[in-house]
């Protein structure tokens, strides 16, 4: 039988009788079932249905792609009347002829569910199909939340939609979703099967006709599974809803388990959680498109090539940016200053490879990692002559910083980039010891390196642009999301941090405990709270830097009030545990008590709680009750307050770029948007309200007064998110 023509919006079939058709109405460019794809496929499949020369129906898209999915930004436009998917998708299951999907590209979302209506799929080998919806607080909208298990069972469709997850064609094949797996031309691969399919019966293959294969202990698997989904879900909505969808299907008619998804499916389009989670998705989009106040922009500025790389410093984070050079195919240099710290940093990171080779193989991919044209391990710097770009990640020492740059200066090609894995110090001293400032750039990975998802990209003073543009390519290449920002202290994950650790040390030294904290902002959403989290890290990391400053430690100087640096309010609490040797996980006590040193099970201690009250008794604190809302309160407030100031400063170009930092390096939750987005929906003028009652109560906490900048927007009537930073510098008569 031959190929067949393509059914496409406004083409006329009615002259050219065959016995095969392929419509392919899938959009040229974004492949997304648009209004007019929905309509040009209704009247593709009717008309292929109403010509009796026509025996088969092939579906496929086009560029080599089978669909995206909806356009998301259709889901907040309230213009949503017309044609739905659903519809479309029972329609090509009730064709009398046999209608076969060959994917190709990827599937996902409404893509896959029209290939759930089809009879039969054919994907390509390097296809992947996903059901994505749940990553922008959604369900599968077009009954897939029915159809899916019935093909594959519950197990495999709880997993695939409430994850969100991609799969390759392989694993699709080996779940059942697809029929046959090709390495050759999809599209003709499925019109033979379609022709071999002539005259078959289909009522076996239309899934809504199906039963739920059925489990010997649905109602134990399935309580077990709900548990699993609220414990990985953290807050989230739609996993939830998305397996009560699931499970409505395994109870309920496929017609009833239909209106139970539209009804959840509204729930969720109308939840404040769709709206955050589809403004991050866009805010990582947005913060590709990086500008600088000087003029330097993503437009204009071109990425160099990185053909080979250097790490300096095999520490915890040294290892793991190996490591992820190494995932990312960039041939890696990793040196170290003698060969006992050379060998023990070695072994670290071929043991992290192994294990990411071992996920990856999961996947059906390699990860070559044992050729020395793509890793070596070093002690000389003479091996990194020949390097496009050295990340230097040491200890966070300014002298010790100041020293490599120089020597790297001398030694590394002249058009080399020079980037320094630093969390909170400053990029222009840093460069101001070598020959090359305008190519020295922060590159702040987050720990785990090899894990974390965030790459901060500092520039100076002197950065060029190019500069800029290659270690944006390079997150790129990493699979990280790069955020480019200025240079101040702490930059601005860290600096925003500040405060918020601030007041919850505060709320301690008040009357709070450690457990206390950090159930009230786990349960807003983050994954570990200030404590936990300081406990992670290492309480000796913050001494160390306050050392540095001169904040504590035998520098400070003699008679200074235990509670006061700089007139202004101090809580010595941390460093006298680091005093007592209480660094947290690592020595098996810091905030809380752990089973051993290296411990991950933190339980509150109640040594912490005789010592803190001992601490108020010695300072004379009366201890007062302090409910939810304030620890909420002050935690968060004053790190958005925070925010304002780095957005009045210019150290970041926009909301969404704070936004993006916090939820892929600081583990904000995502469904609620991040910090900026957060406050955009509590208000503007509430969040100013409440700082000025806590500053009022602390007037010697500088970060609990109120941004300027903060101030203005309340000023100009509370906008939008989209427009604050159109008020920058706009005069305020209100003021």
């Amino acid at each position: 039988m031959s190929w067949g023509r393509h059914i496409a919006p406004g083409q006329d079939n009615r002259k050219l009788p065959e016995v095969q058709v392929v419509i392919s109405p899938l959009h040229p460019t974004r492949n997304s079932p648009c209004l007019a794809v929905l309509q040009a496929l209704e009247d593709g499949l009717k008309r292929a249905d109403a010509d009796p020369s026509v025996k088969a129906v092939t579906i496929c898209g086009e560029n080599g792609k089978f669909s995206a999915g909806a356009d998301i930004r259709g889901f907040s436009s309230p213009n949503k009347q017309g044609l739905g998917l659903g519809p479309i998708v029972s329609l090509i299951e009730r064709s009398e002829k046999p209608v076969v999907a060959a994917i190709e590209g990827i599937a996902l979302g409404g893509g896959l569910e029209v290939t759930l209506g089809c009879h039969y799929r054919i994907a390509h080998v390097q296809a992947r199909m996903g059901l994505p919806e749940v990553t922008i607080g959604l369900l599968p909208g077009a009954e897939g939340t029915q159809r899916l298990p019935r093909l594959i069972g519950v197990p495999a469709a709880l997993d695939i939609i409430t994850t969100g997850r991609h799969i390759s064609a392989s694993e699709a094949l080996k779940l059942g979703l697809v029929d046959e797996v090709v390495e050759e031309n999809t599209v003709e691969a499925a019109i033979r099967l379609a022709n071999r399919l002539i005259g078959q019966p289909l009522g076996h293959r239309r899934l809504s006709l199906k039963p739920v294969p059925k489990l010997p202990n649905m109602e134990a698997f399935l309580t077990e599974a709900l548990v699993k989904v609220k414990k990985r879900a953290q807050g989230c909505l739609a996993p939830e809803l998305c397996f009560q969808a699931i499970k409505a299907a395994t109870e309920q008619p496929f017609a009833d388990g239909v209106r139970k998804e539209r009804e959840l499916f509204n729930i969720l389009l109308t939840s404040g959680q769709a709206k955050a989670l589809q403004y991050a998705f866009f805010a990582e989009r947005a913060v590709e498109k990086w500008t600088t106040p000087s003029g330097a922009s993503w437009k204009t500025a071109s990425p160099q090539p990185i053909r080979k790389a250097a790490v300096i410093g095999l520490g915890t984070m040294g290892r793991g940016i190996v490591t992820s050079l190494v995932k990312a195919k960039i041939p890696v240099v990793a040196l170290e200053q003698d060969l006992e710290y050379l060998n023990t940093g070695r072994k670290a990171v071929m043991l992290l490879l192994e294990r990411e080779a071992m996920k990856m193989e999961q996947g059906g991919q390699t990860l070559d990692f044992n050729n020395p044209a793509r890793l070596q391990f070093a002690v000389d710097f003479d091996v990194l002559r020949d390097v496009d770009l050295v990340i230097e990640a040491v200890f966070e020492n300014m002298a010790l910083k100041k020293e490599i740059f120089n020597k790297l200066s001398r030694i590394c090609k002249p058009e080399a980039f020079l980037c320094t894995n630093t969390s909170a110090l400053n990029i222009d001293e840093i460069a101001s010891v070598t020959s090359r400032p305008q190519q020295v750039i922060g590159t702040h990975f987050f720990s785990p390196a090899h894990v974390m998802r965030l790459l901060e990209i500092i520039y100076g003073r002197h950065t060029s642009p190019t500069t800029i543009a290659t270690a944006m390519q390079l997150a790129k290449v990493m699979k990280k999301v790069g955020v480019v920002v200025g240079n101040c202290f702490g930059f601005v994950g860290n600096r925003m941090m500040f405060p918020y650790v601030q007041q919850a040390v505060f709320l301690l030294e008040e009357g709070s405990r450690p457990e206390d904290v950090d159930q009230v902002l786990e349960d807003f959403g983050f994954k570990i709270g200030p404590f936990r989290m300081s406990d992670l890290a290492g309480l000796d990391v913050g001494w160390r830097s306050r050392k540095d400053q001169g904040l504590t430690g035998p520098t400070l100087a003699p008679g200074t009030s235990a509670r006061q640096r700089h007139g202004y309010r101090y809580s010595p609490l941390p460093d006298l545990l680091c005093e007592k040797g209480r660094f947290g996980q690592k020595t098996g006590k810091g905030w809380y008590q752990y089973e051993k040193a290296g411990g991950r099970t933190a339980k509150p201690d109640p040594w912490i709680h005789s010592f803190l009250s001992e601490y108020r008794d010695t300072h004379q604190i009366k201890t007062r009750f302090i409910d939810q809302e304030e620890i909420l309160e002050r935690c968060l407030f004053t790190l958005i307050n925070e925010g304002f100031d780095i957005l009045a400063e210019g150290i970041a170009s926009g909301p969404e770029h704070l936004d993006v930092v916090y939820i892929n390096g600081y583990g904000w939750p995502k469904h609620r948007g991040g910090p900026m987005f957060y406050a955009s929906t509590v208000g503007l003028p509430n969040i100013l309200a409440k700082l000025q009652k806590y500053s009022e109560i602390h007037p010697d906490v500088p970060q609990l007064r109120p941004s300027a900048f903060l101030k203005k927007l309340v000023a100009m009537g509370n906008p939008p998110l989209n427009d604050w930073m159109s008020y920058l510098h706009r005069q305020s008569n209100k003021l």
